[in-house]
């Protein structure tokens, strides 16, 4: 599942966007979490790197689109950023903020198609999942492939990565929104990777040399997800 934002102060328009993404997504069986958002300080006030495809309106009522997108790219660098207006003119300073593409007010279906279609395949294409992390001094964005597990302590999260550690504050269910199905809870404190583990043995597993507990309620679920994920279903 991919998860998209719209930025947009229409009501109509946002409507519009929103059911040509569920079109597509019955079409080509594919699925999409969208919010929506009637101006740029809420969305950027509420952003927490969870979002795949960002539609940005130029025109907003509290703060510019191309303005926005600074902002955003300051928190995100690879979203990928799409502008919907009517001002075509803004083509050019769009790339100064990355933006992966432009489509034009009145949204046809066709164009609509053509240009989400390409940043769907983007996404698809990426080598890895990255995850944003929102820590004392700011947030920054690693690869999934690098985490070999998370570990809860309250609404603490200490993520442990290959070469290092980092702290953020959180809960399970907002970390395991953003990570994939490699991720399973093997207790109620870890969220471990599945490609780093090398072996289960009673109720302990081995993660990247690291030996972690796993409960009594979570062990079948757990060894199931391994076995599914080691034969490659």
């Amino acid at each position: 599942m991919y998860n998209i934002a719209i930025i947009e102060d229409e009501p109509a328009a946002a409507r519009l966007l929103s059911g040509f993404i569920n079109d597509y997504g019955e079409n080509k069986n594919e699925q999409f979490n969208i919010s929506t958002f009637s101006g740029a300080v809420k969305f950027l006030e509420n952003y927490r790197g969870d979002y795949d495809i960002v539609f940005m309106d130029i025109e907003l009522p509290d703060m510019n689109g191309m303005d926005a997108s600074r902002r955003l790219r300051e928190i995100d660098k690879d979203v990928l950023l799409i502008f919907v207006t009517n001002m075509a003119q803004c083509a050019v300073s769009g790339y100064d903020v990355g933006a992966f593409s432009f489509i034009v007010k009145p949204v046809s279906r066709q164009n609509f198609v053509m240009k989400f279609e390409r940043a769907v395949e983007r996404l698809k294409n990426r080598t890895d999942a990255t995850v944003c992390i929102h820590g004392k001094t700011g947030a920054k964005r690693i690869g999934t492939a690098d985490l070999k597990y998370v570990e809860i302590q309250g609404h603490n999260i200490v993520w442990h990565l290959t070469d290092r550690e980092l702290r953020s504050t959180g809960t399970l269910k907002s970390v395991r929104a953003q990570l994939g199905h490699t991720f399973v809870c093997c207790n109620q404190c870890y969220l471990v990777n599945l490609r780093y583990c090398r072996e289960v043995d009673g109720d302990t597993v081995d993660v990247g040399g690291e030996k972690l507990h796993i409960s009594r309620p979570k062990r079948a679920e757990f060894v199931r997800a391994l076995n599914l994920y080691i034969n490659g279903d």
